[in-house]
């Protein structure tokens, strides 16, 4: 320990003092180069441990070069890391048991090469569930999206954190901000949803069930959030990730920035700086955005984190990565990701490309992150790892609530069949219900529908399977043998969708995306889609079991919304499940049976054809003509959904501060509605969108009941607008016909 002239041990080592007081005095003791180790995050975690023969852990020659050249190590990136593109499985990972030994041993080695005994973060992918070996999957963004529910992702949401703690991680990150406008983008399924206030309530959620009440310092079961991506990722041009988008101000600060500003008002310890460029600058090196918006304007006083080499890429502005890393300093990046940029800052600075003041300013963050969390008292404390069988329960719960029921036209559900056919690519496995970023699992983990339904359906029910068809290709050799069962049951379940599962032969890019696939893999970073249909082979499939006679429910497993024409004309049944976690099946076969009611709502509109986009609701007001060829609205509409029973809305009645609406269960079984309140602006100064989404809850009813729900209004979002028109119904195409209550705000 570093003691004072005097003796005693120096100001920041006493917990006592104010976490700034102790900030301050240990940045007066660093040198350039400590201050400058603080600010990188090099190293992809995996490479710094390797297996022993006695099954422990040793450290690489990689982590030592990576100490000693900054005599210390600001954060290490993915040392739980487990995937395709790391390497990492079973066979050599950390897995639950000996993960907080691993951690310990790295911290341990942090320490003892720094000069001052600063530690170094763990920073991890909790995308949906911590992405580690025998972490807690949980469905991902846009099937929590589909729950409407707050409430049930903010309890998931602290599940993640605990596991992360227990296993000696420090840092989330966590895909919250991206608004999904494109379908054809692979990241689609990291978003939760089209709408920018569905997105900032979840994104509350998460902030306050990652980290706790805001406090001065982390809970032990708590992990600060990095909330990704800042700003605008998701109005990538044509769907393609990572280029160009064309934003206005206008549209950046209605669409994209209403979810970071709900993240950070609700206290999100950082953001990462997206890849995509504002005005034609880089996030990373945009300080209008990073700096004279998010500091200045909304007063954020914590981390901001560059993606994945996404430094070095303003270089080709710059010229050198020199000069890129001190222009993403100076827009206020403070902790790169791999880059080279940052390792040469104490030349930048030494050149005058940018101030030591502006560096202090970036290490004073990173080291407030690391005595918030107790790093200087605690660094190899780990909380007690929490019930696996609780995240089981949450993942399945979610993924119950997430499951909508787009048409059930046939009324064959819920199932009363005895003879149950289960069909398609996605029937009988649960390795495509995941989503990207997963971790391995281990073989048995999960339940596919074929698996949900022998288990739940009543004795006696003979459920029996075909697969018919691969997920990509044009084999159609396996549709007879579907057809044949689906012709003698009573039922056919039709399992299709996409996937966004990494293999080992998968290609990736330096930062992780995929570049180049021989799997089924047809969503997730790097695997974006021109078109939006099916493949040829899921296609073939669906006609010639529909064709059999037979009653088809078709349930769609998916990261993305497909154009599924074909399942709304020829299905007597369609839902969508979204990619809804290792538990999925189980989830899907409650709500076919009726054990559980339909929920979900549609997080983002269905479009009919990729032609038609874009399809989101909340477009400008203006009269769009159709299509000559083909309708102009979406298949199926944003917040659209149906249950076993109906409901019917009364008129609302509004003030400027809530709106109150009659709500009543029609129909003869149990059921919850999500009441949905839209605003549509009357008299504006700029021209106004068709619809916005300004409240919403999810209402329990039984059958014959009916209640007053009074839901609040956001003053803020009202904003100045004049006359506006407050419409509640059960998804935005009701809406456009729901009686309205007229508010003049101008009085």
């Amino acid at each position: 320990m570093t003691l004072t002239e005097a003796g005693a041990p120096p100001v920041y080592r006493d917990r006592a003092a104010p976490v700034d007081v102790r900030v301050r005095d240990l940045l007066s003791r660093m040198t350039l180069r400590e201050k400058v180790g603080q600010l990188n995050q090099r190293m992809y975690g995996w490479d710094a441990y390797r297996r022993t023969p006695d099954g422990g852990f040793e450290l690489t020659d990689a982590l030592y070069a990576e100490t000693e050249r900054f005599a210390g190590l600001g954060a290490l990136y993915g040392l739980l890391r487990a995937d395709a593109w790391s390497g990492v499985d079973h066979t050599g990972g950390p897995v639950a048991v000996d993960g907080p030994a691993l951690a310990d041993l790295v911290q341990h080695h942090v320490l003892q090469r720094s000069r001052l005994g600063i530690p170094a973060l763990f920073v991890e992918e909790v995308p949906h569930g911590l992405m580690a070996l025998d972490g807690t999957v949980l469905p991902v963004n846009l099937a929590v999206g589909a729950t409407w529910d707050p409430g049930l992702y903010e309890r998931a949401a602290a599940h993640a954190a605990a596991e992360l703690r227990a296993r000696g991680g420090h840092v989330a990150l966590v895909s919250a901000l991206d608004i999904a406008r494109d379908p054809r983008w692979g990241r689609t399924e990291e978003c939760f949803g089209e709408d920018p206030y569905l997105a900032a309530r979840l994104t509350e959620a998460l902030v306050r069930g990652m980290q706790g009440a805001p406090a001065p310092h982390f809970a032990p079961d708590k992990a600060p959030v990095v909330l990704k991506h800042f700003a605008g990722q998701g109005a990538t041009v044509g769907g393609r990730n990572s280029a160009e988008s064309e934003l206005g101000r206008r549209e950046l600060h209605e669409i994209h920035l209403p979810a970071a500003r709900a993240g950070i008002r609700a206290g999100a310890a950082a953001v990462m700086a997206a890849y995509n460029e504002v005005d034609g600058m880089p996030c990373c090196g945009n300080r209008t955005l990073l700096h004279d918006l998010l500091r200045e304007s909304w007063g954020f006083q914590g981390l901001v984190m560059a993606d994945g080499l996404a430094v070095d890429r303003l270089a080709r502005i710059t010229g050198d990565k020199v000069s890129a890393g001190a222009l993403a300093l100076g827009a206020g990046v403070d902790l790169s990701l791999w880059d080279e940029g940052f390792t040469h800052l104490e030349e930048a600075v030494e050149r005058g490309l940018v101030a030591e003041d502006v560096l202090d300013t970036a290490v004073a963050r990173v080291l407030r992150l690391k005595f918030q969390l107790g790093l200087f008292e605690e660094p190899y404390a780990h909380s007690p790892s929490p019930d696996p069988d609780a995240g089981r329960e949450l993942s399945t719960e979610l993924a119950r609530a997430a499951v909508t029921l787009l048409h059930n036209d046939g009324r064959v559900l819920p199932v009363r069949a005895t003879r149950i056919a289960v069909i398609g690519p996605h029937g009988a496995t649960t390795a495509h219900q995941l989503g990207d970023y997963t971790a391995p699992q281990r073989p048995g983990t999960g339940s596919s529908v074929l698996d949900g339904l022998r288990r739940l359906a009543p004795p006696g029910t003979d459920v029996r399977h075909a697969r018919g068809c691969a997920l990509t290709g044009d084999d159609l050799s396996g549709i007879p043998e579907a057809v044949a069962l689906a012709a003698g049951s009573d039922l056919a379940v039709l399992v299709l969708g996409g996937s966004s599962a990494r293999t080992p032969d998968t290609e990736f890019d330096a930062n992780g995306a995929a570049r180049r696939t021989r799997s089924d893999m047809t969503c997730g970073e790097g695997v974006d889609l021109a078109g939006l249909r099916l493949g040829r082979a899921q296609r073939a499939l669906l006609d010639a079991v529909t064709a059999t006679g037979t009653p088809t429910a078709v349930v769609l497993v998916q990261g993305r919304p497909h154009a599924v024409p074909e399942a709304a004309e020829r299905a007597d049944a369609l839902l969508t499940a979204w990619y809804p976690g290792p538990w999925g099946g189980e989830a899907i076969a409650d709500v076919l049976l009726g054990n559980t009611e339909p929920t979900g709502r549609l997080p983002v509109s269905v479009p009919r054809s990729a032609a038609q986009l874009p399809v989101y609701y909340n477009h400008k007001d203006t009269e769009y003509g159709s299509y000559v060829d083909v309708d102009a609205e979406p298949l199926y509409a944003f917040g659209q959904g149906l249950s076993y029973t109906t409901f019917s809305y009364g008129p609302p009645r509004a003030d400027r501060h809530t709106v109150t609406v009659d709500v009543a269960n029609t129909g003869e079984r149990h059921g919850r509605t999500v009441v949905q309140v839209y605003l549509r602006r009357l008299i504006t100064s700029v021209w106004p969108r068709t619809l916005e989404l300004c409240a919403f809850e999810g209402v329990d009813l039984a059958p014959g009941e009916c209640r007053a729900v009074t839901l609040p209004l956001d003053a803020e979002r009202l904003g100045d607008a004049g006359a506006v028109e407050i419409r509640v119904a059960e998804s935005s195409r009701a809406a456009l016909t729901a009686v309205p209550a007229v508010l003049d705000l101008r009085a």
